[in-house]
């Protein structure tokens, strides 16, 4: 009998945050509740964090109401929404301080905003790409798309967080804010691989 052994997923999001209720508002506002979690965090933490989150979505309009919705709720905008080569898409920093990118891949809408999430996708901007890749891979991740020490992107279940590398600067140019900053992430990822941290600080624990 041949048993198929399960590759590591993220499958759970945390966000340490000063203030947690105010963050869980927030969040539901913005529409993301069900897919991160917030816990009372006072770590010091300055300038860019060296990850963002995005929801990839269907269509612009559906950006439009995410980003909308999380103005609204108290989130500041670093990008406002519109097109580009790739789609279109925006970016937005929650009051906590999490940068969030809101995009699709399409220029035209198709119907209704529906606020439909059709992936969410942990970015890690790291030191180097093709180290932590290994680290990873180490680790029981399986790589779905890699370009060489630019971007890495590892498979996932449809229904968990994705997860992806690239260069620290890389990402913080593309969530339009500056690279510098020290102190703690403030994020904690859950999965079935067991507690470690990474070569880059991130703090992993058992989901």
């Amino acid at each position: 009998m041949t048993t198929t052994q399960s590759r590591t997923t993220v499958k759970t999001l945390t966000l340490e945050v000063p203030d947690p209720a105010a963050a869980a508002a927030f969040y539901a506002a913005f529409g993301v509740g069900d897919h991160v979690a917030v816990r009372a965090g006072e770590a010091p933490t300055t300038g860019f964090r060296g990850y963002t989150l995005s929801l990839v979505v269907s269509q612009p309009n559906i950006v439009d109401a995410f980003v909308g919705a999380a103005l609204d709720a108290g989130a500041t905008s670093l990008k406002p929404a519109k097109k580009g080569f790739w789609g279109y898409g925006g970016v937005v920093q929650a009051p906590d301080g999490a940068i969030w990118k809101i995009a699709t891949s399409s220029k035209k809408d198709s119907g209704p905003a529906t606020r439909q999430i059709d992936d969410i996708v942990l970015l890690l901007g790291v030191d180097d790409v093709k180290a932590s890749r290994q680290f990873y891979v180490d680790h029981g991740l399986e790589v779905a798309k890699s370009f060489g020490r630019k971007y890495v992107e590892f498979a996932t279940d449809p229904t968990n967080v994705k997860l992806a590398l690239y260069g620290r600067r890389a990402l913080a140019k593309d969530a339009g804010v500056s690279p510098e900053g020290t102190g703690s992430h403030r994020i904690v990822v859950g999965s079935d691989a067991g507690p470690f941290t990474d070569p880059d600080g991130f703090a992993w624990e058992t989901a």
